[in-house]
């Protein structure tokens, strides 16, 4: 497994910008899938973006547009930038591992994960 620490959440107001970043150690993310979930109180852990080896992005529906997801295999990092945030993107936000060459959007093809952090838009 890799371990991942993210950083950069806060609160924000609606319309803001903030972007989240994760740092792995233990491995090299090169030959990993990375992804971003995030989990309101009450609510399931849902997916907002990932990427696969070579690039290949998904993203969710409600993020689409306003979301970026990155990586930089030399610094062993992934980044979310989030622009136009919306109340209701307000979560914990989850970095994630998974040994996949192609993006996968499902909790469970995940190994490893991140503590999370918060992020808070205010309407």
């Amino acid at each position: 497994q890799v371990q991942l620490v993210e950083s950069g959440g806060g609160l924000v107001q609606a319309g803001g910008s903030l972007r989240l970043s994760c740092v792995a150690s233990g491995r090299t993310i090169s030959k990993t899938s990375m992804a971003w979930f995030r989990q309101a109180p009450g609510k399931e852990r849902d997916i907002v973006a990932a990427i696969g080896w070579g690039g290949l992005t998904y993203y969710a529906g409600s993020v689409k547009g306003r979301f970026t997801i990155s990586r930089d295999n030399a610094k062993n990092t992934v980044a979310l930038q989030m622009n136009s945030l919306k109340p209701e993107d307000t979560a914990v936000y989850y970095c994630a591992a998974a040994a996949t060459i192609l993006p996968v959007t499902t909790p469970d093809r995940y190994d490893s994960w991140g503590q999370g952090t918060q992020v808070t838009v205010s309407s």
